[in-house]
């Protein structure tokens, strides 16, 4: 859209959507897959129990990663959040999605919160997750 503007084309996005359906094409933007395991690490038990709705703040949080292109590369962002407030609490980026990059995100957020203890933290199986750097960690 922004080359045919440059070019002094008036268009947006609803007629470049309008334009493209009727040419039969198909925006296509570049991928990237996480590897699945399918198989539940048995020795790692799901205590939240898809128990979401969460009473205080600082009692259970959560982790994930996604993935940013940026720069002409991806970077990886590794966020944990309150499952109480649903507001991020710690994160991290780097361009490998290893163990140390969750292992900075959940750090930061125990900087940032202080939590007591008891708190629960919640993630995929993910070999970030589940990795030994991590589990000391927790």
């Amino acid at each position: 859209m922004g080359q045919l503007r440059e070019l002094g084309y008036p268009v947006g996005r609803y007629k470049v959507r309008r334009l493209m359906a009727e040419a039969n094409l198909v925006s296509s933007q570049p991928g990237h897959k996480y590897k699945k395991t399918g198989q539940a690490r048995v020795d790692i038990p799901n205590l939240l129990e898809r128990q979401f709705a969460v009473a205080q703040p600082n009692k259970v949080w959560c982790g994930d990663i996604t993935y940013v292109w940026a720069g002409n590369r991806w970077h990886y962002l590794a966020v944990v959040m309150d499952l109480h407030t649903r507001r991020v609490v710690g994160f991290a980026l780097s361009d490998k999605p290893n163990g140390e990059l969750v292992t900075t995100a959940f750090e930061n957020a125990i900087r940032e919160r202080r939590p007591g203890p008891g708190l629960m933290f919640h993630s995929d199986q993910g070999s970030q997750y589940t990795s030994r750097r991590f589990r000391q960690l927790l």
